[in-house]
């Protein structure tokens, strides 16, 4: 994959140790890209992944029959609910 975005591009600089940089400029080669794609792509695929498994949620088939239910069918307010409601009518009620 090469990230390719149209626009301004910024710069984006990191010091590695020599080991660290010869594997990445060892991979590189491997994959006919320059060092500089290599780790721009890299690091690309890992951000959408950790932005995917913190912002995506995924429910088995199960939870998601669960959750429909849920939605479709709400099981009636308990006790406690209903004494929120009952506060916060109160308290938005219009002074007079």
């Amino acid at each position: 994959m090469t990230v390719t975005r149209a626009g301004k591009t910024e710069r984006l600089e990191a010091r590695v140790p020599a080991d660290v940089k010869a594997l990445l400029q060892h991979a590189a080669d491997l994959t006919g890209r320059s060092l500089s794609d290599f780790v721009l792509a890299a690091a690309y695929e890992a951000a959408e992944e950790t932005i995917r498994t913190h912002e995506v949620i995924r429910l088995s088939a199960e939870d998601s029959l669960q959750f429909a239910e849920a939605i479709l069918n709400p099981p009636p307010p308990n006790d406690r609910l209903v004494a929120l409601f009952d506060e916060y009518r109160a308290f938005t009620k219009p002074k007079p």
